[in-house]
């Protein structure tokens, strides 16, 4: 496995339509590269969630970070349906846009439609945290960023935003959310990764009930708190 140099705003592939991947080709030796190089990035890079285009590969795969002890999910060409009405407003970051953070609103629970990488289609119901993950990580998969999706107003960088809280003094909560830079609170120990045991690990609740066999090793234990919340996996 390999560490893999992040895309940042500006860089042409992320402004790209990804690739759908053949189904009957999710587990040649290439694809299942990627899979495993992009956990090893999101483990170093402690985020919640990476898509192959923050990696220079304009192909429809998203690795989210898994609860303590699971295997990353690995979800190829997803697609969402809204389950709900109802929207949250949550502080998204994302290592392709280093040190900013915004408010973004999105749907507040989802269906996912995809495959994993032993090439099984799997849908699951996701709401909370896990969802806006979702929802921010296939943005990247249609070329889209979360400063286009944000309240405007709440633009900040990070080091400001520990210094001076929310802008305008808003009393929106910064708990939790978005991709890779997923901020728990103004205050995060590492990108995206937020303190073990700190606000965001106390509202998190659960991953996966049913988790799917994995095909590819498990990433280190170290960033597998960031991803939490409550999912249903179905296999078909």
């Amino acid at each position: 496995m390999a560490i893999l140099k992040i895309a940042c705003m500006g860089h042409p592939v992320l402004r790209e339509v990804a690739h759908p991947i053949p189904p009957d080709q999710i587990r040649d030796p290439g694809i299942l590269r990627l899979v495993a190089d992009m956990i090893e990035t999101l483990a170093e890079y402690e985020g919640a969630g990476l898509a192959a285009p923050q990696v220079h590969a304009s192909v429809r795969l998203v690795v989210l970070a898994a609860e303590e002890g699971a295997a990353p999910l690995v979800l190829v060409n997803p697609e969402l349906t809204w389950l709900t009405g109802d929207r949250v407003r949550t502080w998204e970051g994302c290592l392709s846009v280093p040190g900013l953070r915004a408010l973004v609103e999105r749907v507040a629970a989802v269906r996912v439609d995809a495959w994993n990488e032993a090439g099984e289609r799997i849908t699951l119901e996701i709401e909370g945290f896990p969802a806006v993950a979702v929802q921010h990580e296939c943005d990247h998969l249609d070329g889209v960023l979360y400063v286009e999706r944000c309240d405007p107003r709440t633009l900040t960088f990070l080091d400001e935003l520990r210094r001076f809280g929310p802008p305008g003094g808003r009393s929106d909560d910064p708990a939790g959310s978005g991709d890779d830079e997923a901020e728990p609170d103004p205050t995060p120990d590492a990108q995206g990764a937020g303190a073990e045991g700190g606000p965001v690990a106390d509202r998190l609740q659960g991953l996966l009930a049913h988790p799917p066999e994995r095909a590819v090793p498990p990433a280190p234990d170290r960033r597998a708190r960031l991803l939490r919340g409550r999912a249903v996996l179905h296999e078909n």
